[in-house]
């Protein structure tokens, strides 16, 4: 039976998430700048890139960040925030790190290592006014972090260990160690850098140390991450004395999801979790936040707030990692460390002190409200793959995110510098759609829409489904498209003889007439997938399962249904579904709209005429009988600036008169109803590929939902957008 949400889960949903009714200051995203339209004419334009670490200059007009890859530091004019400019890049001789910007200077730490064996690095002075390098300056080591503040330079040297030794055992020398300076303003004498050593302190291998992020206080304090010791360090920064160490201690974690399965269930546990913190941003002069990513044994999926004698005041456990669940962000198939906290920053925007939670693998922030006890909840920022360096800039109402994980050169999206302004408005843009509560108080889990069918008679209801990333555990899913933003409240699982019905690719659904569903699940002779018709009753439960006519699925590829409809009622009712690219008896560029008549059990089909395409290819990912028109998505497999066709197109149902297979089909004549890429460049992000739902509920508002390939390799961002009257 489908699982609903009770009327008090929701409302318990709504009140934990939203602002107070005081205030309404929110961030939305402005701006995406692709990192690679910084490189160099001349630079191999497949070549790994990334935006890591990222400072700003002074006047917040300036980025720059680091790109280890190309072993070079760049720059992003934001003078026009909402429009980013390439500000070109400079060689460093080595792999940037970190880097923070004083006065007029940036400065980076660059890892100059030999091997594991023989850690090198230095330290890159770099006037921001021509782009060049003012001094450098020796270190003892692979520094990783850099930070200032009060006149005080601190750098983790971290001489970090070789993962594929002995499966990364600890200790493996030389140790790391606390690098210390004094600024003059935006100047440093090199030769008045000491070195803290930082050995004989941790329970956790004591002699090999590696500090991971540094962070100064505005009185002058570093506190110092030692990862894989699972220890923090306080540091004054004028002396280098030691001034507090404490284990940075363990979580116990309840009702989250433990195993690579193909299905979210939040019903594993995880007892005495070593928190193993990455980066540490001090809050005030007596607390600090930690983001507990866990690189060794570790990682609690969370972020602490500790006070400065390392008692712990605040734990978020599993809190924000069930929040990235509701927004259909949570990455299943790497599942370990879960949503993975990497990065924290924290930033006074009027009278708000924010922190602000990085999820490398959820691939979104979470924007707190420091209330002095538990930090409130405001919003959650979608960013791109693998954020990584997270800025705040409240001079400016700015915030920005980088992103480190880079598959450009083989097809997919880029790193991308997120830009996002704080302004009062009514809601955030972000999330369109989320799930609320089951009845256990969990969020309903969820990802990979890949169909979409409206209610015959409830305005504003629509049903989705998850496709083969959830294979194990295929779904429809109840979506109140009223709600703001749209909320999936119920679950139904696909069952065949009493148990989830394994090995199904769900990309199509429609709503049958006794109130069952047709649902197309797409074939893959790699996976010994073949294109099924289901129908189910309204429970979910399949009644019946309509393999493709013989002969036919001999000729089928890789790329088959990818979406359902129903036309007719009675004796005339007629199955339409879309097959996604040609097969192997198609002409290329047509493909097949094959036509199901239950009645009978007879096949026919008619062929639809695609777009040229220009890179990649280009195929159907839905169709949708809406009055006397048929309506199928057309669409590239182009992500970012490289899509260039996502559209609807209509087809007169009238003209939809199939034949029996085996012969010549008869083509259907189309007609461009909606370019999508406006609607999808509306987000401020890049353009995402998967356009792959589209229903016309029973008020006559037409939606369309993206999938998000289950966060694999993907973002997770979702797109569900009301596109009105067509």
């Amino acid at each position: 039976m489908p699982r609903r949400l009770a009327a008090g889960a929701l409302a318990a949903l709504l009140s934990a998430t939203a602002l107070s009714a005081s205030a309404a200051e929110y961030f939305d995203r402005i701006a995406s700048f692709p990192i690679t339209a910084n490189l160099p004419a001349d630079a191999d334009p497949k070549g790994e890139t990334v935006a890591e670490i990222i400072s700003a200059s002074e006047d917040g007009r300036l980025l720059v960040y680091t790109d280890s890859p190309r072993k070079a530091l760049g720059f992003i004019d934001i003078a026009d925030a909402a429009q980013p400019k390439a500000a070109g890049m400079l060689a460093l001789g080595g792999e940037p790190t970190s880097v923070k910007v004083v006065g007029g200077r940036a400065f980076v730490a660059v890892n100059t290592s030999e091997s594991f064996t023989k850690p090198g690095g230095k330290l890159v002075l770099v006037d921001l006014a021509d782009r060049s390098i003012a001094a450098e300056c020796p270190l003892p080591g692979q520094p990783d972090s850099v930070s200032a503040n009060a006149g005080v330079l601190a750098i983790a040297i971290e001489n970090e260990r070789d993962e594929k030794l002995n499966d990364g055992a600890l200790p493996q020398l030389p140790a790391g160690a606390l690098v210390l300076g004094t600024l003059d303003g935006d100047r440093l004498d090199c030769a008045g850098l000491k070195t803290v050593a930082v050995t004989g302190l941790a329970a956790v291998a004591s002699e090999d140390p590696e500090p991971e992020f540094v962070d100064v206080s505005e009185d002058g304090k570093v506190v110092v991450t030692l990862q894989e010791d699972n220890h923090v360090l306080v540091v004054d920064g004028r002396s280098g004395k030691v001034e507090g160490h404490f284990p940075a201690g363990a979580v116990d974690l309840k009702a989250i999801d433990t195993k690579r399965d193909g299905k979210i269930e939040l019903t594993g546990s995880m007892d005495k979790v070593a928190r193993e913190p990455d980066a540490v941003h001090w809050i005030d002069n007596s607390r600090f936040v930690t983001a507990n990513e866990g690189d060794w044994k570790g990682g609690s999926r969370g972020f602490t707030i500790f006070n400065r004698d390392g008692s712990v005041a605040y734990e978020s456990g599993a809190s924000l990692e069930h929040e990235i669940v509701a927004l259909g962000h949570y990455p299943d198939k790497r599942n370990k460390k879960g949503v993975e906290i990497e990065g924290v920053e924290v930033g006074t925007f009027g009278r708000d002190r924010l922190i602000f939670v990085g999820s490398e693998r959820g691939s979104v922030v979470g924007v707190y409200r420091d209330t002095g006890t538990a930090p409130e909840l405001v919003q959650v920022l979608p960013t791109g793959l693998g954020p990584e360096g997270l800025l705040a800039i409240p001079g400016r109402n700015l915030f920005v995110a980088t992103s480190e994980t880079d598959l450009h050169g083989d097809g997919g999206v880029a790193p991308h510098v997120m830009i996002y302004e704080r302004a009062e408005r009514p809601a955030p843009a972000y999330p369109t759609i989320r799930a609320a509560k089951d009845g256990k108080g969990l969020p309903i889990a969820w990802g990979a829409l890949s169909g979409l069918a409206a209610d015959r008679s409830q305005a504003g209801r629509l049903y989705a489904v998850t496709d083969s990333v959830y294979s194990a555990a295929p779904r429809i899913l109840t979506i109140d498209a009223t709600a703001k933003p749209a909320t999936i409240v119920a679950e139904t699982l696909v069952t065949r003889n009493g148990a989830a019905a394994e090995k199904l690719d769900l990309e199509g659904i429609a709503v049958a007439s006794d109130g069952g569903f047709w649902l197309a699940s797409e074939g893959n002779p790699e996976k010994g997938l073949k294109n099924l018709l289901i129908r189910t009753d309204r429970n979910g439960v399949i009644v019946e399962e309509i393999p493709l006519p013989a002969g036919l699925e001999e000729g089928a590829k890789n790329y088959g249904y990818e979406g359902v409809t129903v036309t007719g009622s009675g004796a005339d009712e007629t199955v339409w579904l879309a097959v996604q690219r040609e097969w192997a008896d198609d002409p290329k560029g047509f493909v097949k709209l094959l036509a199901y008549k239950p009645a009978d059990k007879s096949w026919g089909a008619v062929r639809y005429p695609l777009d040229k395409a220009g890179a990649g290819w280009i195929g159907l990912s839905e169709i949708t009988a809406v009055g006397d028109r048929m309506i199928v998505i057309e669409r590239d497999n182009q992500i970012a600036e490289k899509a260039k066709v996502k559209k609807l197109y209509a087809v007169a149902v009238a003209d939809m008169k199939p034949v029996p297979l085996g012969g010549e089909l008869p083509v259907v004549r189309k007609t461009e109803l909606r370019d999508l890429l406006p609607d999808l460049k509306g987000s401020k992000g890049y353009v995402l590929d998967k356009v792959e739902g589209f229903a016309v509920d029973a008020a006559g508002n037409a939606f369309i939902v993206t999938d998000n390939d289950g966060v694999d390799d993907s973002s997770g961002e979702t797109l569900f957008l009301n596109l009105g009257r067509l």
